[in-house]
């Protein structure tokens, strides 16, 4: 079996998060969409996301630096949030190996996120499901999309 996988070099990573910006609009506007925003613009916002930033400080005064670290699905080769779904709304591909929720099972009792040991599921407030990355399988197989597009994913 294939397994994708997101990988991160966190030795590069600013903390900017262009990629949770970009990650928001691209799957707002698709298939996943629409995901809410409440503050949006906050110190703190709230809503759903499929991805986050979270900073760290490491290390002893004087000598600490700051670590980002993006948190998203990790796409399981055992996913945890699977076998708790009582609908089965949650599944793996086994063609790829990637990790989805099908929106019209989902009941939102949110399990998954309970198991989740990334805290990578999310209730949308607004359709009462749960949401999580989706590893961008609606670019990595549309073939109307040019192919460097597909390949600055990394796929």
């Amino acid at each position: 079996m294939t397994q994708l996988a997101l990988v991160i070099d966190l030795n590069t990573c600013v903390g900017c998060h262009a990629c949770v910006t970009s990650c928001k609009e691209w799957n707002t506007s698709g298939e996943a969409g629409p995901m809410v925003d409440r503050n949006p613009y906050a110190a703190e916002p709230t809503g759903t996301f499929f991805n986050r930033v979270q900073s760290f400080e490491v290390g002893e005064f004087p000598h600490t630096q700051t670590v980002h670290f993006p948190k998203s699905c990790l796409h399981c080769e055992d996913p945890p949030c699977v076998p708790v779904c009582p609908t089965g709304a949650s599944y793996k591909r086994p063609e790829d190996g990637i990790v989805l929720v099908d929106y019209d099972k989902c009941i939102g009792c949110e399990y998954c996120s309970w198991a989740c040991p990334y805290g990578a599921r999310e209730i949308d407030e607004q359709q009462k499901v749960m949401k999580k990355c989706t590893l961008c399988v609606d670019r990595i197989y549309d073939q109307s999309l040019p192919a460097d597009s597909v390949e600055k994913l990394g796929y």
